[in-house]
């Protein structure tokens, strides 16, 4: 129970793969990560702006004409 199968060996040869051998991709990811948290913060305090309407009729014509 205490000795490791191959699988277990091939997964943290995978995650030392992934973190050490990546030359900077994981740090990139997270710095994407970050980009996307901070544009997404902005979002939300950006007061909404009155959405614009396009051909829109009047709506204080005279209705009595047919």
């Amino acid at each position: 129970m205490g000795s490791m199968s191959w699988i277990h060996w091939l997964l943290l040869a995978g995650v030392a793969l992934i973190l050490f051998g990546g030359r900077g991709k994981v740090s990139d990811l997270m710095g994407d990560f970050g980009k996307g948290i901070n544009s997404f913060k902005k979002g939300l305090s950006e007061k909404p702006e009155d959405p614009k309407v396009i051909n829109a009729e009047d709506t204080n014509k005279d209705k009595t004409t047919v």
